[in-house]
């Protein structure tokens, strides 16, 4: 099987570099797939076998389905229901928090406007979620 991939679904194109800048400063090697909606997301979460993604950047405000949607749609996948999903969202709201946890995330962080710190969390994330999910 070929390397797993991150799956990032986030709708703003700043935050992908983001992602893409902090996994080059953790050292990750993996791939990074993104896409930009839920929909897309579902797209190639239903034309992947199980362990190729290792985990999932997930945000909350979407266009269309909103992330915490889509994560009860994951939840209920035959295939990627177990997908080890973080959310990174610049929801500050308890209740958001509560809610992804109770639909299944694995973890929830707020993303800051400042750069460094936002580095940061994404490094901390990329040395938590290293290995790829084993099939069910």
């Amino acid at each position: 099987m070929d390397e797993p991939a991150i799956l990032v679904v986030d709708d703003s194109v700043d935050d992908i570099e983001t992602v893409h800048v902090a996994a080059s400063r953790a050292g990750v090697t993996l791939p990074i797939i993104s896409v930009l909606d839920a929909d897309a997301a579902l797209r190639r979460l239903d034309g992947a076998a199980a362990g190729t993604f290792a985990f999932m950047l997930l945000d909350f405000n979407l266009p269309g389905v909103d992330g915490l949607t889509f994560l009860r749609q994951v939840r209920q996948h035959p295939v990627h229901a177990r997908l080890p999903v973080v959310v990174l969202t610049a929801s500050v709201n308890p209740r958001d928090r509560a809610a992804f946890l109770a639909a299944g995330a694995d973890a929830f962080h707020v993303k800051t406007v400042r750069l460094e710190e936002c580095l940061a969390t994404l490094t901390a994330i990329f040395k938590h979620w290293p290995a790829p999910v084993a099939a069910s």
